[in-house]
Order: structure tokens, then sequence, then C-alpha cells
């Protein structure tokens, strides 16, 4: 069981958070208080299976065979000229030169970071695993599923499929900086895990700076010693040390990595916040000697002193405010597809695609903030600001709820002015035609 809890992540009334839960064997009530952050939980596919049909009115699907598969691999190695930093190669925990296993594409396509099947097949053959990185960039159904959970989870994530030959080791024994949903998608993979030697690791705190404890933990007795098959899900918190080997045959599982915001994020953030104090922004006394504890012991208890006040000054909101942007800054929303969204818009004088009975919806994964004044509303996202009359702020705030609602039928408009609206932020990629009649 645990050994501590993490009350952060904490149910959000009656939410749903569906591709969380298709990742656990828990409620996502009990892994917010007793894994998230904190321990590792081992979900079984017949477990996954069995709340998912409990779930199946929902629409929930049990098992990945819709995320991934082998036939994915092939059709990602051979056909999709995959270039560095997206894949790598490793063998018995040594990472391969990228020659190794890319080359040129010939006439038209010269690059020469590009995968290499042939060398590939070599190289897997000779025992070394196949990384295939970014997974949540270039494979639309892991694309969409990342979405789906960065939604739930509130953090940041990443997938990578690893491809590990018969009885092969991809890497030694180490932690990671972010924590890891890992799926078994096809054969078997042993895998050891042991507690951390650091707790909760920040991202410039790599295993390698510990890595005599590291390799002596690794050494001793196991937290987790087992054989993961199709279908099972293993979360792992950051700093856990963990290492796998396949078993019999090939062996495929996605790593979904998740970089967890953290209160040192909080606290970086408040920092940031207290430079609007001039008293902290004062130069350092002309010739101190840093080295005289007595010279210093003043001048810091009262920067302490002016800090604290600063901080205690400080407004929750603009804390949140920074936070949500760095969240937004770290997703990428859901693609859109530029021909057609202006194929849709090139009448719009006249017999736009897009009028009153058209539904919409915020595009999905895009992170906005959304404000007003007594002249204009305006959505900030990225290194954009869309500006729109004041009076669109409610369906503004109605729109950002992610629910779709006709063009002509935003809230606190008339029709004429809705659908004026929802056109400009469908061509801003605020906005995208919604696939179903609502």
């Amino acid at each position: 069981m645990p050994d501590r809890v993490n009350n952060d992540f904490t149910e959000r009334g009656s939410v749903r958070r569906p591709a969380l839960d298709r990742l656990i064997s828990v409620s996502s009530n009990e892994f917010a208080t007793e894994y998230w952050g904190s321990a590792p939980l081992l979900s079984r596919a017949n477990d996954l299976s069995e709340r998912s049909s409990e779930r199946s009115s929902e629409g929930s699907s049990a098992g990945f065979s819709d995320l991934f598969s082998l036939a994915a691999v092939d059709e990602l190695v051979a056909n999709r000229s995959i270039r560095t930093p997206f894949v790598r190669m490793a063998n018995e925990g040594t990472v391969l030169d990228a020659s190794r296993y890319t080359s040129p594409g010939g006439f038209g396509a010269e690059i020469g970071d590009q995968l290499d099947s042939g060398k590939v097949l070599r190289e897997f053959a000779a025992g070394a695993t196949l990384v295939l990185q970014g997974l949540h960039r270039t494979w639309q159904p892991i694309a969409d599923f990342t979405r789906a959970l960065v939604a739930d989870l509130s953090h940041p994530a990443q997938v990578n499929a690893y491809v590990t030959p018969a009885s092969s080791r991809g890497f030694d024994p180490h932690y990671d900086v972010h924590d890891v949903f890992v799926i078994q998608i096809f054969g078997e993979k042993h895998w050891t895990i042991h507690e951390p030697v650091h707790r909760d690791p920040l991202r410039d705190q790599p295993w390698t700076d510990h890595r005599d404890a590291v390799a002596a933990k690794a050494a001793g007795t196991p937290a987790i010693d087992e054989t993961f098959r199709p279908g099972d899900v293993l979360y792992l918190p950051r700093g856990w040390i963990h290492s796998a080997q396949a078993l019999g045959g090939t062996s495929i599982h996605l790593t979904i990595g998740v970089s967890a915001l953290t209160r040192w994020d909080v606290v970086q953030r408040l920092v940031a916040a207290a430079s609007s104090d001039g008293a902290l922004r004062g130069s350092l006394p002309l010739g101190i000697d840093y080295t005289d504890a007595a010279a210093l012991a003043p001048l810091i208890e009262s920067t302490i002193v002016s800090l604290t006040s600063t901080l205690q000054g400080t407004t929750t909101a603009r804390v949140g405010d920074a936070l949500a942007t760095k969240l937004a800054d770290t997703v990428r929303p859901a693609p859109v597809r530029p021909l057609a969204t202006i194929e849709s818009l090139s009448t719009i004088e006249s017999l736009s695609t897009i009028d009153a009975d058209t539904p919409v919806v915020w595009r999905d994964g895009l992170t906005a903030r959304i404000e007003h004044d007594l002249d204009d509303a305006t959505i900030a996202f990225g290194t954009r600001t869309v500006v729109l009359p004041a009076e669109a702020y409610p369906a503004l705030q109605e729109l950002e709820r992610r629910r779709p609602v006709m063009a002509g039928a935003l809230r606190g408009l008339d029709a004429e002015s809705s659908v004026v609206v929802a056109r400009r932020l469908v061509r801003e990629g605020v906005l995208v035609v919604h696939a179903d009649e609502i």
C-alpha cells in the first residue's frame, strides 16, 4: 500500500475522466488520493475489462488495440519516413548511433536521418530495442487519446513506444523525472520495480545524479516483480526505479509520460510575482563580503520579511493564470485542417457552409484565457490574442465548456451576430465545426 497520500489531485464533483478510467483498475477518486504521485498501481487486463464492461453504456472500450499494434509499428517504420529525434534504438542499455538505423530517402528526399526499415530489421534482429518517440504527434489514435488524458489529468503528457526483441533488455535500471503509464500492447515483458532513492525528482534531477544509489537499490528486493501481458497497465510515479526484459518473443509497450506540474512550479510563479516588489529588486550593498555570515544575516532577514509580505499579497488568480499558461504552452490542441477550413469560409459573404444551423465546438485540447472589459472580450492562447466586442463574452464562457452549440445561437448574441462570431472563431482556430448533429 502507498506510504503517503497526496490529496492535491481531487475528484472534480461528478466530472468523468474517461481516458484515465481506461488505464486504472480503481476509481479515479481512489487513484487521486492513494496513488497519484505516491505509489505504483498495476492494473491487470481482466480487471480493466471488467471496469470497461461496467461503463459500457457510456461507450467505453476494453483493451488498447484501437491505440496501437504490431501492424502500427510496421506502418511507421516502413511507410512514414519517421526522422530523428522521433526514433532511437538501444541495445543492452546503450543507445545506438543514429547512422546505424537511418539513411537518406533517395532522390527528392535526401535528408539523411530518415528511418531505414532495412537497417532497423538488422539491428532489431541483433537484439536492439526500437523506440518510437512522440507518438502523440505522429499516430492519430494516440494523439486523440493523449489529448483526452491531458484533459483528465490537467498535466501535459507524451507517448513513446518501446519495441523489444525476444529476451532483450532495452535500458539499465533507472528512474524517470516524470510519471508514466505503461501499457503492454503485444507480447510479454518482465518488469522489475524498486522504490525511489530520490523521491519526486524535478526535471533537472536525472537518475544519473544518483547512479550508484540507483544501482545499489536495483540489486535489492523489488517492490514489483511481475510479467506484463497485453492489456496490462502500470502507473509509476516519477523517481521509482525500473527495468524491463522481453520474454519469448517481440514485446511492444507504450509509455505515457506525464510531466506533472509540481509545488515547485507554484513556488517559481510566486517568486516571479515577487519581482513587482521594488525592495526585492534593490542592489546588494557595495563591497559586501558574501562569506561574512554576520554581515549577511540582517540582509537575508529583511529580504525574507519583504518576500513574505509580497507573497501573502499575491492573488491565487495570478498564480493560477501562470500555471494555466504553462500547461497551455506545453500542450498542443487538436490540429485544424487549413484547406478545408478556408474552403468552408471562402464564400463567407454569400453561401458559407457555416450558417446559423451549423454546430460548432471549442477546439479539442485548446487552453485559453478569456477576459473582458467595457469594450472588448479577448481570447489569449499561445502567442495569439483574438479580440471581439465585449458582448461576445458570455458566448465565449459558454463555448469554453466544450459543448457543441449552433453557430446562430451563441449566448447573449442575436442570430446574425452569433454567426459572425462563430465564423471568426473558426477562422482563428478557436472553434471547429462539430461532426455530429446536436
